[in-house]
This record gives structure tokens, sequence and C-alpha cells, in this order.
């Protein structure tokens, strides 16, 4: 459940690549925390991502 419920950032897919070149698949998941979020002057609980929280996109309860 990485994915953010303001910006919708989720996770991101893309090639590992070690020191000898060999590739396997990887992800990225995105910073994503479970915090309370005032909406509409109630708290609600919510998955935001870290750039949102520290951007103010959102309140905290």
């Amino acid at each position: 459940m990485a994915k953010c419920a303001i910006c919708s950032k989720g996770a991101h897919f893309g090639i590992k690549v070690s020191h000898s070149h060999r590739r396997s698949n990887k992800i990225w998941k995105a910073n994503v925390k479970s915090v309370k979020v005032k909406v509409n002057g109630a708290a609600k609980k919510m998955y935001v991502c870290t750039s949102c929280l520290r951007s103010g996109a959102v309140e905290r309860a």
C-alpha cells in the first residue's frame, strides 16, 4: 500500500544493474507514512508521502 492519498505517488519499477552488469527487476517504493490528517475539520487516517508532509500540503490532526 505504498501510495500517497494526496499526490498519488506510488512505486516505481526499473532494472537493477550490478557491477558485473547483471540485470534484475527492482521496485522503488515511495516513502509513505500513516498519519492522522484534518479533513473538513475532522481527523482522518491517511497514507501520505513525506514530501507532502514537509511541503505543508496536509495538516496533521
